[in-house]
Order: structure tokens, then sequence, then C-alpha cells
């Protein structure tokens, strides 16, 4: 069901740039031949033992940000001594450097920037500001991620993830979840990836908000039920297989060993749920997804029974 999990070792400054110069407030001061260079790690560094001439341990993969104490550092510094430290971080192949807080670089140090290719931006975010949207926003463009086919579906809270054959009743399930005051998330092509220790789902921006029903077509889901029937993602936290009636045999019944399913390193709760003529699988689906949220908060129906199994079964040994 899942198709190749892609991963992503870099991305140019170029790209960083056009992505996030709005979310970032990113202005563009020293030279463009440093666009191609690559950001090979996600977080950002502040090079503040780095200006002082300590390079053990340097972070030279990550964006180099520069802030009050950086700056405040480098003025101290005579002129001679300050190009030349400036000069020593540049030339440690860096992705490229932004400056915090509006400040602007001093013309001989942006002369050392350009001189050695790395671009100089600038943003007028408090430096602790930029520093966590700007890990947020690029761990995201470096998490793992994949693609699964099926309807996903946020129902109470609970982010269901309903897979099936084709012809199992995956787009009309999802939509008796809806009517029961759920959101559609994806339709068909469920995009997936990590962050953090979660698993975030969303849909391609064309197909957001639209279902394809057999027989009638696609379905803009807000027409019908509304702007709160719509979610842009949503934590993946139960997967649902709708499996044949002939499989009726084959799948648990009592629920006290729940099954994972693999999805990206991680295994998420898994439930399969046999579909037949007159059964009501969105409401099978819904009583899943609300015992998902009793386990979360602590609570096994299905392990209470089964220890009030095992108590029953020890008081009606005979003794020994």
């Amino acid at each position: 069901m899942a198709s190749q999990v892609h991963k992503v070792s870099s991305i140019s400054v170029g790209d960083y740039f056009d992505r996030h110069k709005e979310a970032l407030r990113l202005h563009l001061v020293g030279s463009h031949d440093g666009l191609e260079r690559a950001i090979r790690e996600p977080a950002p560094n502040r090079p503040g033992l780095a200006l002082a001439g300590f390079f053990t341990y340097f972070a030279n993969k990550r964006i180099q940000v520069v802030g009050n104490s950086e700056l405040s550092y480098l003025k101290k510094l005579s002129a001679g001594l300050r190009a030349e430290r400036f000069r020593q971080l540049c030339d440690q192949k860096i992705p490229c450097i932004v400056v915090a807080r509006d400040h602007n670089l001093p013309d001989e140090l942006l002369a050392v920037a350009d001189e050695s290719k790395v671009t100089v931006f600038r943003t007028p975010m408090v430096t602790m500001k930029f520093l966590n949207i700007n890990s947020i926003r690029l761990e995201q463009e470096f998490a793992e991620s994949t693609s699964l086919q099926g309807c996903m579906v946020d129902f109470r809270g609970v982010g269901v993830l309903i897979t099936g054959q084709s012809g199992s009743g995956k787009s009309e399930t999802a939509i008796g979840l809806l009517e029961r005051g759920g959101a559609l998330v994806a339709d068909d092509l469920v995009h997936v990836r990590t962050r953090g220790d979660e698993l975030i789902t969303s849909c391609p921006e064309l197909a957001r908000g639209c279902i394809e029903m057999r027989g009638i077509g696609i379905v803009n889901v807000a027409n019908l039920y509304g702007l709160s029937a719509i979610r842009p993602e949503k934590r993946l936290d139960l997967v649902v297989t709708l499996r044949s009636d002939e499989d009726l045999n084959k799948v648990d019944r009592l629920g006290i060993h729940r099954k994972g399913f693999p999805i990206l390193g991680q295994s998420v709760p898994h439930v399969e749920i046999p579909v037949a003529a007159g059964r009501d699988t969105a409401r099978l689906v819904a009583v899943a997804a609300l015992d998902m949220q009793l386990r979360r908060l602590g609570y096994d129906m299905a392990g209470e029974f089964n220890q009030k199994l095992l108590a029953k079964m020890a008081d009606s040994s005979p003794n020994i």
C-alpha cells in the first residue's frame, strides 16, 4: 500500500529562501553566488565560538545565525582581526548567514562574505524567535515522508486512516464519519511525514476537501457539510483496514492484542473490520476510534474484560 519513502538529505539555499522568505521575513543583502550551496542539517547554529577562533565540532552544515551577542563581540575586535575571524567562518563551507533583529553587517564583513560566495540574509525577527520558527520549518523539510492509498479522517480528535482494496467502501465509510461530526483530511492519496515522534497526514493541495463517490463523482465536502468538515492535516492515530466478508473469521474478535501497522519506522495501532451487506461500517470505525481514544486515556475495555475472565477462571478452579 505504501509508496517509496522519500528522504531529503539537503536543500539549496535558493530553495530555502524561495519557500520560507515570507514566513521568516528574509531579505537578501549579500551575494547571489551562494544560492546553490546546500543546507544539510535542519537545526540552525549560532557561531559564537567560531568567531572566537574555535572550530572544533563546528556545525558547518547548518545555517549560521548572527544576533546581538555575535555582533557585540565582533565590534570589540580590531578591524583586521574582525575581518580575519569572519573570513575563517566563511571558509568553513557554511550554507549561508542570517543576521537577526534587522541588523546590518559592517561593509567590510559583507565584502568578505561576497568574496567567499556566502549569501547573507537579514530578518527583523528576534534571534530566538527566528531560531525556533526556522527549526520547525526545516524539520518539516527534512522529515521522511511517504504516500498511502486510503481515506484519512479526523473523528473526535482521533486521526483514522481507512484502507482496503478498491471497492471496499473506504469513501462511503469516510462520508458516514463526516455525517457523525468527523472531518476529511485526504481521500485516495494520503501524504504522511514524520514530525518528532508523530506521523502527520495531509493531502495534495488540489484535492483538499474533495472526495470521490462511486456513482456520484467528485464531491466537495465543504459545500455539503461546511468548513468544519475538512482539516489541512492531522496526526495519524489509528489504521483501519476494511476486509471482505470472506475474511470474517480471520480477523481478531477480542482486541486484546492490538496489531501494529508499520509506517516510516513507527507502529500505528491497526484494526481490521470485515465489510458485508447491511453492516454499518462507518459506525464500526467510529467505535474503533472511540476505543482508541479510551486506550490513550489509559482505559482498555478488552483488557478489562480479559482480567475479569481470568479472575473468574481462577475463582472457579478446584482447590488442590
